[in-house]
């Protein structure tokens, strides 16, 4: 464990964390001496193994993060086992890509719900707690495709660079408060879901990046750590790529 994070005994929620890049940042908030909460919306066998890996400082909690009753719902179960929150990392997030000119609005409007009303809905139930004891950190995952655009990714690209927009918002509108606001906009990370992308998008991905390889989801956790500690007290309102130089 790292005093240098100082993040023993500091409680965190983080939404869509059952599996994939949230879930390794789960396990690495853990690693570090803090406690987690993390939202999923189905059960999953991922979702019951990760709540067992520390059942006194993991909490899994059946939630849709764009409704704000079963946030609410989620906020007062953190708050009823341990009295407090000091990290929200906005994680969850969905994709239905196509080219926007096929492009069905009900998934456009599924993915804008999850990917950036969902940022909304979250942030704006942590807000008051944060803004009470004067202190917060905001951690939201967005892209680098939320930054360039993405071909055949309209949807979730305007989801994407929503969220930068609306972090960089609470930047300045919670910065007096000591709460800091960044994003970390990863490129193309290592997941379950990547598996299953055509070789030629993998390929075309990692053409573009400066190290020649793919990132991993520990690659976007530490990042997290990172925002997550006291070593960002003078820093908000930022988009740190984690790309490998993607978008260089």
């Amino acid at each position: 464990m790292t005093d240098i994070l100082n993040l023993k005994d500091k409680i965190a929620l983080v939404t869509g964390g059952a599996r994939g890049i949230g879930a390794s940042i789960v396990k690495a908030l853990i690693s570090e001496g803090a406690r987690v909460a993390f939202t999923y919306v189905n059960p999953s066998p991922a979702a019951d193994a990760l709540k067992k890996m520390a059942p006194d400082r993991i909490m899994g909690i059946q939630a849709d993060c764009a409704n704000p009753t079963q946030t609410k719902n989620a906020l007062e179960k953190i708050m009823s086992k341990w009295g407090g929150i000091h990290i929200l990392v906005l994680n969850a997030g969905i994709t239905r890509d196509r080219v926007s000119w096929k492009l069905n609005i009900s998934d456009f409007d599924q993915v804008i719900e999850t990917n950036l009303r969902g940022v909304f809905v979250t942030a704006q139930a942590v807000i008051p707690y944060f803004r009470e004891q004067n202190y917060g950190k905001i951690i939201a995952i967005a892209s680098i495709n939320g930054i360039r655009g993405k071909a055949g990714q309209g949807a979730y690209a305007a989801s994407k660079g929503g969220v930068i927009a609306f972090t960089k918002t609470l930047a300045k509108e919670l910065g007096p408060k000591n709460i800091n606001a960044n994003v970390i906009a990863p490129g193309l990370i290592e997941t379950e879901m990547t598996k299953d992308l055509p070789e030629e998008i993998i390929n075309a991905a990692l053409h573009e990046t400066a190290v020649k390889r793919l990132g991993t989801t520990a690659d976007v956790a530490g990042a997290v750590l990172f925002f997550a500690s006291d070593l960002t007290r003078h820093i908000t309102g930022q988009v740190l790529n984690v790309d490998g130089g993607q978008l260089i």
